[in-house]
Parts: structure tokens; sequence; C-alpha cells
């Protein structure tokens, strides 16, 4: 499949990624608001339909954005506060607004759609040039659970009613660290497919992409709660501070 990386490519999802998301903000927002000092500036990375964003802003901190999907944007801009939100549309990698910031953050998995190591890199790389000193990046990931899949592939069912059914079906390459499925929708409406590819990351390579690029780890939790992050922990909330 091709082209589920583009900056765009969410353009497909801005329609109803509300509709979906059933994850409640509230938790980052608190994190989130902590770490922002008094008057400070935040960017947030892949701002999309505001989620994090509008809730954050109304806690007092100044937040600017960055998206590649202009129609994410247009849903943020639709809703109350959100067309005073400053938006870059481009490619969250290369972090093209002038700092400093305070805070910088991606959320929900969000680093993992950039395609490669090397563009992960320059995403890090660039959040820190422009983060103030003392600054901080936080990235919130999950942790794959390679014992899911059987033979490199991995079908699951999401959803099922008299009328409909959900289901995934998943393709793990191992070298490249990344993947791809369908999330598919059967109903008496027809069928909706739901594309995406992941290039997952492990902590240990969070931290030296953090290294290189002038960043060191204060704080690894396993979720928004604070929770300790162990080895058996399926997520992360890593927030790393400019030297």
């Amino acid at each position: 499949m091709t082209g589920l990386n583009d900056p765009a490519f969410f353009d497909r999802y801005a329609s109803d990624y509300d509709e979906h998301s059933w994850r409640d903000p509230a938790a980052a927002v608190d994190v989130l608001a902590e770490l922002a000092p008094q008057g400070g500036r935040a960017l947030e990375l892949a701002i999309g339909t505001g989620r994090v964003a509008l809730p954050l802003t109304a806690r007092g901190v100044r937040v600017e954005g960055i998206d590649g999907s202009s129609a994410m944007v247009e849903q943020l801009r639709a809703k109350p506060g959100g067309a005073e939100i400053p938006v870059t549309i481009g490619d969250m990698a290369d972090v093209a607004v002038e700092g400093p910031f305070h805070l910088s953050y991606l959320v929900y998995n969000t680093l993992y759609n950039l395609p490669s190591q090397q563009r992960q890199l320059d995403c890090f790389r660039n959040v820190a040039a422009v983060l103030a000193p003392g600054g901080v990046f936080v990235v919130e990931g999950f942790l794959v659970d390679l014992t899911q899949f059987d033979q490199h592939q991995r079908v699951a069912t999401r959803g099922l009613t008299e009328d409909s059914v959900r289901m995934e079906f998943l393709v793990h390459d191992p070298v490249e660290q990344a993947i791809t499925f369908q999330r598919v929708a059967f109903s008496e409406a027809g069928t909706r497919l739901s594309p995406l590819r992941l290039r997952y990351v492990w902590p240990s390579e969070l931290d030296l992409m953090a290294r290189l690029a002038g960043l060191r780890l204060r704080h690894r939790w396993a979720g928004w709660d604070r929770s300790p992050f162990t080895r058996d922990s399926g997520s992360h909330v890593s927030v790393y501070e400019k030297e």
C-alpha cells in the first residue's frame, strides 16, 4: 500500500475522527498543563482536531500546532476557540515553526506515523531546535506485543453485532519495525476500509534518538496517571528535557 505516511493521509479520516476516538484526553491534559510553565508556549505535533489542544488552551497554556492534514485542521477551526490556535500545515517531522517553546508533545502513538527511523530522528532534532533551554518534549507510545503475531500476521475481530462486524488485518515487518493493517467494517451500508502503517519504536531507541538530538530523559511512566514503567507495561509516556 502506498501513500500511508503522506502528511495529508489523514484527510480521509477527518470527518468522523472525533466520533471514533475513544480516548479521554483529560489525563494527558492534566500532565501537560503541569509541565507547561505559566505563560509559556506549547507546540503540539499532529494537532489534528484539537482534542488535546483545546482543553489545554482552556487551562491557560498558549498552544500552537503542526499538522499535515488540512481537513483535520478544518475540524479544529469549526470548534469553539479553535480558530484562535495558530496551526502550520506541514510534515510534523520538519517542525517548520519559530521557537522557543517550553513544551512540545506528540501523543496517541503519533510518532509512529512517521515512515522511517530517519524521519523520527529528524522530528526529535527539529523539536530540540525550537525548545527553550530546560524545555520538554513529551512522547506517548504503545509497546508492541510480538506474541500476538503468528508468522508475522494477525487477524482480530474488534466488534460484532447482528448487523455489522469490525475486523483488523495486520502484517508485521520485524526488519522495518513496521505494522501495516486494514481495519475493515462490514455492515448493511457496505464496506469501509481504514488502512494505516506504523513504524513503532522501542523505548531504548527513543532514548538514543533523544540523546542524538541533545535531549535527556527526565521521566518515563506507564501512562498519564504516572504509574511506574515496568517490563509488563504496554505503553509509555516519556518526558525528555533539553540539556
